[in-house]
C-alpha cells in the first residue's frame, strides 16, 4: 500500500497544490473519476437521514431489480469510458450499501480529498472505504470532517478559488459547513453559504455548474439572492424545473469541453444543453435515482484539468 498522510492541511492556510490528482472547479477536463459499487446496493429510506425520493419508493412497496441496477451502472461506466474517463471503483462492502453515492463520503480539493461525516449511523462505515481507497492510490487526505455531519453534495466549486457550500441542518449542518469554509477561507478562497431546506438534502440537486459560465439550477427552489451571486460572476442560468428536480434532473457532471452526463430522464434540461452546444451522454441510472441519488451522486472526480 502507498504510504500517505491522513491530513495534509496546514492549520494556517497555504497547503501546497497536488500535482497529479485534485481539482479546482466542477468543469475542468475530467480525467479520473471515484465511483460506488453496484453489487451491494439495495433501496433504504426507513427514516429522515433518508431523502424523500428514498422514502417515497420504500413506501410504494416497488422491489428492486438487482440486474437492472448492474446495467444502468455498467451504462454509466461505459459513458465515462466513452468520454475518456478513468474510473475508479470502491470496493464492495455488504454493510455499506449506500456507498454507490460515492460524492457522499469525500469530496476532492486542490490539496486533497475530504473525508466527510455522513449523517446517517448506518451509512457512517463508508468513511473506511474511502480512507483505504486514497491510501491505496497515495492521495493525500487534506483533512476530515469532525465538527458534525457534513456531505460532499453540499461542497460545489464555482470557479477557481470559489466554492458554494450548502447545509441543511440535517445530513450537513451549519458547524461542519463553516468548518469546512473556514479552512477554504485560510487558503485565501472565496466561500458562500447556502441554507436549504432538508426537503433538497443536498445544494446539487439544485445547483450544478455544466462550465466556466454556464450553471443548471433549479429557480424555483434556490435563494434568489444565490442566483444574483451566480449572475454576478457572470455564469448564465440554465433553467431546471422544480418537477425535474424531484427525479434528480439538475443532478448532472460536467465532463468538461462542453460535454455534460445527465440522466436519461431528463429531457428538459438535455434539450436546453444540446441547444447551447453541448454535448450529452445520458445513461439510465433510474434504479438509482428511486434510491434518491443522481449521477452527480453517484460520482467523485478526483482529478480534472486546471480550469
Amino acid at each position: 500500500m502507498s504510504e500517505t498522510i491522513l491530513r495534509a492541511r496546514l492549520e494556517e492556510g497555504g497547503t501546497a497544490r497536488l500535482e497529479n490528482w485534485g481539482i479546482d472547479s466542477e468543469y475542468g477536463l475530467l480525467r479520473d473519476v471515484l465511483l460506488g459499487p453496484p453489487e451491494s446496493f439495495y433501496w433504504m429510506g426507513e427514516n429522515k437521514n433518508f431523502s424523500s425520493i428514498a422514502r417515497a419508493t420504500l413506501e410504494s412497496g416497488e422491489k428492486l431489480d438487482r440486474d437492472l441496477a448492474m446495467r444502468q451502472h455498467g451504462e454509466m461506466v461505459d459513458a465515462y469510458r466513452s468520454a475518456g474517463v478513468n474510473v475508479h471503483i470502491l470496493e464492495v462492502n455488504e454493510k455499506t450499501p449506500y456507498q454507490v453515492f460515492a460524492r457522499d463520503s469525500s469530496f476532492m480539493t486542490p490539496w486533497g480529498a475530504v473525508v466527510t461525516q455522513l449523517a446517517n449511523p448506518r451509512r457512517r462505515g463508508e468513511y473506511a472505504g474511502v480512507i483505504q481507497f486514497y491510501t491505496s492510490m497515495g492521495i493525500p487526505i487534506y483533512d476530515m470532517v469532525s465538527a458534525g455531519n457534513f456531505e460532499g453534495g453540499d461542497f460545489h466549486i464555482v470557479q477557481p478559488g470559489c466554492v458554494l457550500i450548502g447545509y441543511t441542518g440535517l445530513r450537513c449542518e451549519e458547524v461542519s459547513a463553516k468548518q469546512i469554509g473556514g479552512w477554504l477561507e485560510k487558503e485565501g478562497w472565496e466561500v458562500r453559504y447556502a441554507p436549504i431546506d432538508p426537503f433538497y438534502v443536498h445544494i446539487d440537486l439544485m445547483v450544478c455548474m455544466l462550465a466556466e459560465r454556464a450553471a443548471a439550477v433549479c429557480l424555483d427552489t434556490t435563494d434568489p439572492e444565490i442566483v444574483k451571486w451566480l449572475q454576478g460572476k457572470s455564469i448564465e442560468i440554465v433553467p431546471v424545473s422544480f418537477r425535474d428536480t424531484l427525479t434528480l434532473g439538475c443532478n448532472v457532471v460536467s465532463l468538461g469541453n462542453d460535454r455534460i452526463l445527465a440522466p436519461e430522464h431528463s429531457h428538459d434540461l438535455k434539450g436546453k444543453l444540446r441547444a447551447m452546444g453541448f454535448e450529452v451522454y445520458d445513461p439510465d441510472v433510474s434504479t438509482f435515482t428511486k434510491g434518491g441519488g443522481g449521477v452527480h451522486c453517484m460520482a467523485q472526480s478526483i482529478r480534472r484539468d486546471p480550469a
